[in-house]
């Protein structure tokens, strides 16, 4: 076995249905008195009902959190946090809620309480990202790293099928980097591979009843361990690549992840052998970029950029952001096959060798 460095992100788990009941708890464990809810617009009445459970502990609801986590979104809540005396953070909701909380604690240091509504696995991780002037720009302080996570798979059951998919296939992009990441792990590649086998074996049964309390447990399990993955170690072409679509031409998050997560894994896939037959054996498929594109194809989510909204005249520019800044990859940023690479994502074509 190589040598190897692991270090756990210090975050504490509360799992399983009901777990909500122990938010209370939880904020008074961190000596909390003023929490800051978070949450985006179509949010609200789910945030303030978990408000509700918390008389006299909270110093307003914010509900514009939006995608991508936008500067002046940032410092307009950064603002109110202080401006309200706020001593806590409760970000409830998806990656764009969650990153919102992360944008406050990165300069004002306050702890945040993460209470996922979908797959994005932010919850788990020191990274963050803000999109300024076009550009999102990410980085990893463990300021950022929620203090407690409370995974109620109870709050995931209105969750619309059609972002269930992407939300799980958005997951499971974390493990399967995670899988050939320069500085991975026996460790994190066990939760790796487990992550994407509970993720995607939760698809059927919730297509079948999206209001499956044991499928969308599956879900969040695998959400739990593919974010703790994303955390752990680094990220390649595949995130480099999303952050570069959805910050430059504003593309839903977990939809151009699962859009390109097939493309990506082909690019690597002769560079990374191993981990495209681990990814192969989670998803019970003999080939690992194809099972994904299948897996979304059939559970019908979009496998093309124009469907959701890319510009063709804009894969150029996307390109060359992507290969601007060499970053470690299992095979070398090439320009000319990254764009080949998007203009396969831009038709949906299945990712062929």
């Amino acid at each position: 076995m190589n040598r190897f460095v692991y270090t756990a992100n210090p975050s504490r788990i509360v799992f399983g249905p009901d777990s909500i009941d122990q938010l209370p708890a939880e904020i008074e464990r961190l000596g909390a008195r003023r929490a800051l809810v978070l949450c985006t617009p179509g949010q609200r009445d789910q945030a303030q009902a978990i408000a509700d459970r918390l008389p006299g502990r909270i110093a307003l609801i914010f509900d514009e959190a939006v995608m991508h986590v936008p500067v002046e979104t940032a410092r307009k809540a950064r603002a109110l946090a202080s401006e309200l005396k706020a001593d806590c953070a409760l970000a409830i909701g998806g990656g764009s809620t969650i990153g919102l909380g992360k944008a406050i604690a990165l300069e004002a240091g306050l702890p945040i309480i993460a209470v996922p509504t979908t797959y994005a696995g932010s919850e788990v991780t020191p990274i963050y990202g803000i999109t300024e002037a076009g550009l999102k720009k990410t980085g990893r302080d463990p300021r950022v790293l929620p203090r407690v996570v409370v995974y109620d798979p109870k709050l995931t059951l209105s969750l619309p099928m059609d972002l269930t998919v992407t939300s799980a296939i958005n997951a499971m992009a974390h493990a399967a980097e995670g899988l050939y990441a320069h500085d991975g792990n026996p460790v994190i590649s066990l939760m790796a591979e487990e992550g994407i086998r509970a993720c995607a074996a939760s698809l059927q049964p919730l297509r079948d009843n999206p209001r499956d309390l044991p499928a969308r447990s599956l879900a969040l399990y695998g959400a739990w361990l593919c974010g703790t993955v994303l955390g752990a170690v680094s990220m390649g072409l595949h995130h480099k690549l999303c952050h570069t679509l959805g910050g430059t031409f504003d593309l839903p998050h977990a939809q151009v992840h699962t859009v390109v997560l097939p493309h990506a894994l082909r690019y690597n896939a002769d560079a990374a052998p191993e981990a495209m037959a681990r990814i192969a054996k989670a998803l019970g498929v003999a080939d690992a970029p194809t099972g994904i594109f299948e897996l979304a194809r059939t559970h019908g989510a979009p496998v093309s950029l124009r469907a959701i909204g890319m510009p063709a005249d804009g894969l150029e520019q996307a390109a060359e952001l992507a290969a601007a800044n060499q970053y470690p990859n299992p095979r070398p940023l090439e320009r000319v096959a990254l764009r080949a690479l998007l203009d396969h994502a831009l038709e949906g074509a299945p990712p062929t060798p």
